[in-house]
């Protein structure tokens, strides 16, 4: 609904600055001449959005404009409140459950259609996350001992920026003074954590920002992988692996492809699991991986 989108409109233009008609119409799927019509409906209504014109222009809205809070809809308190469960279930953050207090006073559901259940996320974990997030409050250093995917133990001291989920796993987002560069650290593979009394020598980008910049420069090898899987693994080849079909062969078998990080285990482990059921067509290498791998396990039960 227009209505709908007009509010939209109003509250991406509060939380991004300056956007292009072009952008704009973009993210919200309509075209530029819709955009311009809905900004026109919002000037009359009393937003006061301004028109920058030139390479960098765009529409703003006036930095002293604030939404009322009573905008939200029950729709809205919802999500909120999931979001927050969900991170208070993986964290076990006090902040967290004091603003999830706040938030189930303001807005009492009991119909709740979705749960985000992240305990699991927590496992062994939990402690060096709160240690974490201590010591990003107060930036502060923090020393521990390292092991990476070479198997490599050494020491490290870093700046942390913030602690995140991706890839299946926790991460910790740090700047090593070392490498005078930003770093993720797999929170599983630390140990020996301490928060120490140095400071932090540099005022930090936001972790958004920080991460976005990583992505775009982002190292590491991937090689696509193309395996003939047998029916009854399919869907564990798609769930783990994110694997794609390219073929479907007349006696339920199928040609997959998928994608993976070159020295990262967990795809390995992963296609070793699946014994028989998934053969490796391409890239040799990796085939040679698994049969070396597979013989060494004979050899050890043999």
């Amino acid at each position: 609904m227009k209505i709908e989108r007009l509010y939209a409109i109003t509250v991406y233009l509060l939380n991004h600055g300056r956007t292009s008609a072009n952008e704009l119409a973009k993210h919200f799927e309509v075209s530029v001449r819709t955009i311009q019509r809905d900004i026109d409906s919002l000037c009359l209504s009393g937003i006061p959005i301004v028109s920058v014109a030139g390479a960098a222009g765009g529409y703003e809205i006036s930095a002293q404009f604030r939404l009322d809070k009573h905008l939200a809809t029950s729709n809205d308190y919802s999500y909120i409140l999931a979001a927050l469960k969900g991170l208070v279930s993986a964290t076990n953050d006090v902040n967290a459950k004091h603003t999830l207090e706040k938030i189930s006073h303001i807005h009492k559901q009991n119909d709740m259609n979705i749960i985000l259940d992240f305990s699991v996320l927590r496992e062994d974990v939990q402690v060096t996350l709160q240690a974490l997030q201590t010591s990003i409050a107060k930036k502060r250093m923090v020393d521990f001992i390292y092991t990476n995917n070479n198997n490599e133990t050494r020491t490290h001291s870093v700046e942390p920026i913030a602690v995140l989920y991706r890839w299946y796993a926790w991460y910790l987002l740090a700047y090593s003074k070392v490498k005078n560069d930003y770093r993720t650290y797999k929170l599983v593979r630390m140990s020996n954590l301490k928060i120490t009394d140095t400071p932090f020598t540099k005022e930090h980008d936001t972790p958004d920002m920080i991460l976005k910049k990583s992505d775009k420069t982002d190292s590491r090898q991937y090689t696509d992988v193309f395996v003939k899987c047998k029916e009854k693994a399919r869907s564990r080849v798609q769930e783990y692996l994110k694997g794609m079909v390219i073929e479907y062969l007349p006696n339920g078998d199928t040609f997959m492809k998928f994608t993976v990080v070159e020295n990262e285990q967990f795809w390995f482990g992963t296609l070793l699991s699946l014994g028989d059921d998934v053969e490796v067509i391409e890239p040799k290498g990796i085939r040679n991986r698994l049969f070396e791998a597979a013989s060494k396990i004979i050899s050890l039960y043999k």
